[in-house]
């Protein structure tokens, strides 16, 4: 009895071992780049495209021209150790490249791409940057040699949204050690009030939020509501921030609405000075829609963007070039050597087509399932109406594996009848209503932000209140899981959404 539980556990750990073999075998590198050309969305793919076209001599671009290849991909390709593919060089069957085909089957251009086929480049305006503008307005001012050392320093430690998050101590020993400027605390405050934060835009060079806004508003002509404004936000600026308005109230002894007038006047202010600039070092994002989907007689029409379809062909150079070896009678060492290289680029450049082709086709059926999935809000955009969907649920329905429809997902946008939306959004975890029915959570969060946006601002909602009319809804979700949409929601605790 022994021996054989022994043997079992032999058997078993065999079996497992054999399992985990299996699961280690390496993907061949074209697997790994097929899966790499379906996670990127459109602008990235360009780059690629360009990329490739680039170091591939082999592969060409153009409209209507006429080719002599066959649309075959080399299968069974052997790779070394290295990753490098074995080529056999005493069998060279140039025919398997040439063929009297006019127009090549495999041109990357279909019928299901959106209408923009026009390359768009966007032009960005070369402009001067948020530290430039501010390095140059330095030159207005008359200071000497040791204030401009010490402002343009300053200048320099100034973040994206213009603040200096240091403290005064810590900068006057930088500007010792880097700078070899010796100079004391007062004379880092007296140049950072007197200069710095004299600079546009206003509020710029400020330690903290506090000292931004009040910049602001002493940088505007003066009036009762501002001179009260700076008041509150020198003395009371925690009671200002947490709105405890009632003790605000009784400690200026002013009205609601006196007090309303001042939040009013705050509200105005720019938190962030630097990132309103318009010459920000921050590049300019433009987002460009994979997919669009459009509705045409009430059904909903899925094309993917042209910019992903491009008219790839092989080089007629390289054409001519294995014509002229089949043709020469005498094959010299250095010319086999020459198509040897020929044909490692023949091979790159039709592999790279045939996996456009499959990524083309990747995205396309992913999408399609999504929308069919998703077809309610498609045709509504009630956000409501978007159903439980995981990535599982889309990759059983093409079946294909979890990770390449993460890959469709994770970093493309669809235009839709309702604006543009990232894929990855319309994927969400389901729930059960009170009537034992699969809901999203989506549909969740989205009733949940009505509610709080039709709440009484004087009497904001809190979670447990929240959780309540949910249940009232049909949806008996616990008051910590309100928290927790409600912070996705990025919306502010009730104490924080107080108005008066």
């Amino acid at each position: 009895m022994t021996i054989f539980f022994v043997l079992f556990h032999i058997f078993v750990h065999m079996l497992k071992q054999s399992l985990h073999q299996k699961l280690l075998q390496k993907l061949s590198p074209q697997q790994i780049q097929l899966m790499k050309l379906i996670q990127l969305p459109t602008q990235a793919f360009e780059e690629r495209l360009k990329q490739e076209i680039e170091e591939n001599p082999a592969l060409d671009t153009g409209k209507d021209e006429p080719e002599n290849f066959e649309d075959t991909l080399v299968n069974d390709v052997d790779y070394d150790d290295s990753g490098n593919e074995k080529i056999d060089t005493d069998d060279i069957n140039i025919d398997e490249y040439l063929s009297d085909d006019e127009y090549p089957s495999y041109k990357t251009q279909t019928n299901n791409y959106s209408s923009d086929d026009e390359e768009k480049h966007v032009p960005y305006a070369a402009g001067t940057s948020f530290h430039q503008s501010l390095d140059n307005q330095l030159n207005t001012f008359r200071i000497d040699e040791e204030e401009r050392a010490i402002a343009e320093f300053l200048v320099g430690s100034i973040d994206d949204s213009g603040y200096i998050r240091r403290e005064i101590i810590d900068l006057v020993d930088d500007l010792a050690f880097t700078q070899n400027v010796f100079t004391t605390e007062e004379k880092v405050k007296e140049v950072l009030v007197n200069v710095v934060q004299k600079l546009d835009p206003v509020g710029v060079g400020a330690l903290d939020l506090k000292e931004c806004l009040i910049i602001q508003l002493k940088a505007k002509s003066e009036n009762e509501n501002r001179a009260l404004a700076i008041r509150i936000l020198q003395e009371s600026f925690d009671h200002f921030v947490k709105k405890h308005y009632q003790k605000l109230v009784e400690k200026y002894t002013i009205s609601e609405e006196q007090l309303k007038d001042v939040i009013t006047e705050i509200s105005k202010l720019n938190p962030k000075p630097g990132s309103s600039y318009a010459g920000n070092n921050k590049v300019a994002e433009q987002i460009v829609p994979d997919f669009s989907i459009r509705i045409i007689d009430g059904n909903l029409d899925l094309t993917l963007n042209s910019r992903n379809a491009p008219e790839l062909h092989i080089s007629r150079e390289y054409n001519n070039m294995l014509k002229g070896y089949q043709d020469s009678k005498e094959k010299t060492k250095s010319q086999k050597d020459a198509v040897l290289f020929i044909k490692q680029k023949l091979d790159a450049a039709k592999w790279f087509i045939d996996a456009i082709k499959q990524r083309q086709q990747t995205l396309l059926v992913t999408m399609n399932a999504i929308m069919h999935r998703q077809s309610a809000y498609f045709l509504t955009g009630d956000e409501r109406k978007l159903k439980p969907m995981i990535l599982k649920d889309i990759a059983d329905e093409i079946n294909m594996d979890v990770s390449t429809v993460s890959r469709v997902a994770s970093s493309k946008y669809v235009s839709t009848p309702y604006g543009t939306k990232l894929i990855k959004d319309f994927f969400s975890e389901s729930m059960k209503n009170d009537q034992g029915e699969d809901v999203s959570t989506k549909e969740i969060k989205k009733i949940l932000e009505t509610v709080i946006s039709e709440e009484d601002k004087r009497k904001p909602l809190t979670d447990e209140k929240l959780s309540k009319i949910l249940k009232e809804k049909g949806y008996p979700i616990a008051r910590r899981t309100v928290a927790k949409y409600r912070e996705q929601l990025d919306i502010p605790v009730a104490r924080l959404r107080k108005e008066i």
